[in-house]
């Protein structure tokens, strides 16, 4: 029995329909099972409610082999801490509780940078909760997701893709239909042992300037990039009702962005995964912008 967390997400979505072609039983826990496609609902087991519940957790672990862990950054929270680690104490418990033999964790590159990044550090927290479970963990340390381009359509629309890193600033991106297949390739083996993090640089490594180019040749119209400033973002963000201490958290992981934390790692054919951000513009973006 999988167990997997957040289904209706960028990732989850893609996770659950690549498991769902194989014989091994899925059990979702979603909020709306609405949100799911009926072929889901029709082929996995579905517990309602929050994976931050302990009664939820409770009947989704029951027999579980492997549970999936993607802890959605609360836009409320009090700091990205309680964000990422406080909201997963339930779920660690469950883990004990359950004896839960095996975890595969969305995280994040950088572990052990000396760098403070927010959002990040708070999901290398999380890593180590987990850990501390005894349970075989692997945690999928990745970049930034090239998936989050889809935020700005309309801004693509009007001819600009914004960002607040320098515009020649190079650093890995990932599409997250590739995320979802190595997430699967992990669920489904019961082989591996051990805590470990599994780093992950995607496809290439871009910089906004490389992203505007090729928005650029596959849309057929130009596309700028617009630098933006933190601080505006950041009260953009909290005009939009986030709270100032996430909004700080999202600020602090783009700095530490520009100070190299997703760099570190020397690229190889090993962490590099299959989908080029042309190949991701061509499938998804444009189809988007196209409306």
């Amino acid at each position: 029995m999988i167990v997997i967390t957040a289904p209706t997400g960028q990732i989850g979505r893609k996770l659950v329909a690549a498991l769902l072609q194989g014989a091994e039983p899925v059990r979702l826990i979603v909020r709306d099972p609405g949100k799911l496609p009926a072929e889901v609902r029709e082929r996995a087991e579905i517990i309602v409610g929050s994976h931050r519940d302990r009664e939820v957790l409770d009947r989704a672990l029951d027999g579980a082999d492997a549970l999936f862990w993607l802890m959605p950054a609360a836009a409320t929270a009090s700091s990205p801490y309680e964000a990422y680690v406080t909201a997963s104490i339930p779920g660690a418990d469950a883990v004990v509780r359950h004896a839960v033999p095996r975890v595969v964790i969305i995280s994040s590159l950088g572990r052990g940078s000396q760098i403070y990044a927010g959002h990040v550090s708070a999901s290398h927290a999380m890593e180590d909760l987990f850990r501390s479970t005894g349970a075989h963990v692997r945690a999928l340390a990745l970049p930034t997701f090239m998936d989050n381009v889809l935020r700005q359509v309309d801004t693509i629309r009007n001819g600009a893709v914004s960002g607040t890193l320098p515009a020649d600033f190079t650093m890995p991106w990932i599409a997250t239909k590739d995320i979802a297949a190595l997430a699967a390739e992990y669920l489904l083996d019961h082989t591996w042992t051990g805590p470990d993090s599994v780093e992950v640089l995607g496809g290439e490594d871009l910089s906004y300037h490389d992203v505007a180019e090729t928005l650029t040749n596959v849309l057929g119209t130009p596309i700028r990039y617009q630098l933006g400033d933190r601080a505006a973002v950041k009260q953009f963000l909290v005009g939009r009702g986030v709270s100032e201490a996430i909004a700080q958290s999202m600020m602090d992981m783009d700095l530490a962005g520009e100070r190299g934390i997703t760099n570190a790692t020397p690229r190889t054919t090993g962490n590099t995964t299959p989908t080029t951000f042309r190949e991701f513009a061509e499938d998804t973006v444009k189809p988007a912008v196209a409306g």
